[in-house]
């Protein structure tokens, strides 16, 4: 029998220096290297979450997710021989911190410019993180694309469509997705008519404080994607980040649209529900989509 996959997460974690951007290495004493923020996943604990904590508690950083990058893979030994380790990373904004204080697990935190992190690294596993990341625009605003989640069969359901709510699983599913959309520090809340949408980030707004805005656009009742593209711009254009809660038979098309304007590959727009789309803008233009599961 192999040997169980080991999970773990962590974050390319940047921030504005004097010269350019900085990226954060964190000394191990225990391996003597210089690395990227990461760890071990507990059990049950979504990536993104995963590595956003690891981050806040290697570094002592408050960060904001932004653009997947590459997931590393390479053996790892262990009492019963050797098995695979799977980091998963996002870049991340350092927004603020507690101040770092040396530990067991790590004595010191450092600023590189990202130019020289590439040396500075102590294992070259982590390279193509490095250089997915140099590759990205400047990323100013990231648009949440949320389908929204279950709510049973349309045709069992004897009202108006529009007032079909939320079922158990989709109940679940809005709560999952309230601890995973804050990491990226929301600033506005939309949300299409229906009341299955609604009800998908209600637990996200109440976390957040804030009051979602109804936008028909997103509706897939007139199907409109030509305008809900241009609305995902124009929110892209305001900086920070939004949520958009939508349904599956506009989100494909309306990201198919952004993504053949702007030259970004998107190989399977389709969305499962309660998935989101991670629509990462340099200004008014796409330059990354990537799919979160909650």
């Amino acid at each position: 029998m192999s040997a169980q996959l080991i999970r773990a997460a962590g974050g390319l974690v940047w921030r504005e220096g004097p010269t350019g951007v900085e990226v954060a290495l964190v000394h191990r004493p225990r391996y003597d290297d210089w690395s990227l923020p990461k760890g071990k996943l507990d059990r049950g604990e979504h990536p993104l979450a995963g590595a956003c904590r690891e981050v806040a508690e290697e570094a002592a950083l408050r960060p904001v997710p932004g653009v997947r990058l590459p997931s590393v893979r390479y053996r790892v030994a262990g009492p019963g021989g050797s098995t695979d380790k799977v980091v998963d990373f996002w870049s991340m904004a350092a927004v603020d911190g507690a101040g770092f204080a040396p530990n067991d697990e790590v004595d010191q935190l450092r600023w590189v410019r990202l130019d020289q992190a590439p040396a500075a690294l102590t294992d070259d596993d982590y390279l193509p993180v490095l250089a997915a990341f140099a590759a990205l625009p400047r990323i100013t605003a990231t648009v949440l694309l949320v389908r929204h989640a279950s709510a049973g069969r349309a045709d069992a359901w004897q009202d108006a469509d529009e007032l079909r709510p939320l079922d158990e699983s989709g109940v679940a599913t809005a709560e999952r997705l309230a601890a995973l959309l804050p990491l990226f520090a929301p600033v506005r809340l939309l949300t299409a008519t229906p009341l299955r949408c609604v009800q998908t980030i209600e637990p996200t707004a109440r976390r957040l404080g804030l009051e979602p805005a109804p936008a028909p656009v997103f509706d897939e009742v007139g199907h409109d994607p030509l305008g809900a593209a241009a609305r995902v711009r124009r929110l892209a254009e305001r900086g920070g980040s939004s949520v958009v809660a939508s349904q599956g038979g506009i989100i494909p098309a309306t990201l198919d649209l952004l993504a053949h304007q702007d030259g970004v590959t998107v190989a399977d727009a389709s969305t499962p529900k309660g998935a989101v789309w991670v629509l990462s803008f340099a200004d008014d233009r796409l330059a990354a989509a990537d799919l979160l599961r909650p």
